[in-house]
């Protein structure tokens, strides 16, 4: 009894990582997809698309096939690829699309940013 299984034992590193992606906040959109309708846009950062509701179509530039998801099911998106959507059928489809917010810079860099927007800067000559 004086040993531990291996299934109870964490990797510390795995620890750190899952940390670190909880203390970022994440930003949750949710919108609807029209039967008849297409959506596309520019993924602006890495995120995870939902459906709910209806079977949705998706294609991306950089993939040459097309996707069907079912309701229930996610669609990993990676950064500055364009994405089509559209639905399967008369129903309407309801889409999640969630990332993680980015970190911010340093303390320095936020405060030299907020004198730039005040206009406020080092003194000049005089």
């Amino acid at each position: 009894m004086d040993q531990a299984s291996p299934q109870c034992m964490d990797d510390d590193l795995s620890l750190v990582a899952y940390r670190q992606d909880e203390r970022l906040p994440k930003l949750v959109l949710h919108f609807s997809v029209m039967p008849g309708a297409t959506l596309t846009w520019r993924v602006e950062a890495d995120s995870t698309l939902a459906v709910q509701g209806a079977r949705l179509w998706l294609t991306r530039v950089s993939s040459p096939y097309d996707h069907w998801l079912d309701p229930g099911h996610t669609f990993q998106l990676q950064r500055g690829e364009r994405v089509w959507l559209s639905t399967d059928g008369e129903c309407v489809a309801r889409v999640s699309l969630s990332y993680a917010l980015t970190a911010r810079g340093g303390l320095l860099k936020r405060w030299l940013g907020r004198l730039a927007w005040l206009s406020l800067g080092p003194p000049g000559p005089r």
